[in-house]
């Protein structure tokens, strides 16, 4: 068995599920459009140039809906799902992901973006293992606007796969190929622990830096 590891946005979606859940928020009357779309577009523009606080980022888009009725978050992750995240699902990231699983891979997506986001959109690419920000919750089950946990970003990503690996009596070494997909330059430490690195629909400066390392480069979206 081969390990096969996923980024998530730009990388298997061609968006941003945690800006575009930001969005979402807005247009359902949820969020103000004018400061929930600036701190948004903020924090979005910090992940990009690698000075994100993750902290201060999901205390900020947990806080407009953490306090609605588990119906109602639930409605609300559907909606998402429906409205913005299934007509971006694009067939050939399906089948890449389907491919892996077929040879007997075993298949996770690893992501920075939080696990109410995210866990609905790995269901629908029919992967069990998701490895995502996880979020504090409270005595009565309601998140707290907190991290549980070491987050699933940057050199993190590392902590939380092995972690992962290890509750299935696992580790990476007993791999003999680790395939990570991403676009990513924040994910460049689990790219280094790869044996088959792929820049995926990469940035700019992920792509230079895959070129200097003869990464294979792949690009799923025009």
């Amino acid at each position: 068995m081969n390990l096969c590891l996923f980024d998530l946005d730009h990388t298997l979606l061609p968006l941003d599920s945690d800006h575009e859940f930001g969005e979402f928020l807005i247009r359902v009357g949820l969020a103000d459009p004018v400061t929930h779309r600036a701190r948004n577009d903020a924090f979005y523009q910090q992940y990009v140039d690698g000075t994100l606080v993750l902290d201060d980022y999901i205390a900020f888009t947990t806080s407009v809906w953490r306090d609605l009725e588990p119906a109602e978050q639930r409605a609300l992750q559907d909606r998402f799902m429906e409205e913005v995240i299934r007509p971006a699902l694009q067939p050939q990231a399906l089948e890449l992901v389907r491919q892996h699983q077929s040879r007997g891979d075993l298949v996770a997506i690893v992501t920075a973006t939080n696990e109410f986001v995210t866990r609905p959109i790995a269901d629908a690419f029919g992967v069990p293992d998701l490895i995502a920000v996880k979020l504090v919750r409270d005595a009565q089950g309601r998140v707290t606007g907190e991290i549980d946990g070491v987050p699933s970003f940057r050199e993190g990503k590392i902590t939380r796969v092995d972690e992962w690996l290890a509750q299935r009596g696992q580790s990476i070494a007993d791999f003999e190929r680790v395939s990570f997909y991403s676009d990513s330059p924040n994910d460049l430490p689990l790219l280094y622990r790869a044996t088959d690195p792929v820049a995926t629909n990469p940035s700019p400066a992920l792509q230079a830096e895959a070129q200097a390392r003869g990464w294979r480069l792949l690009y799923l979206f025009s």
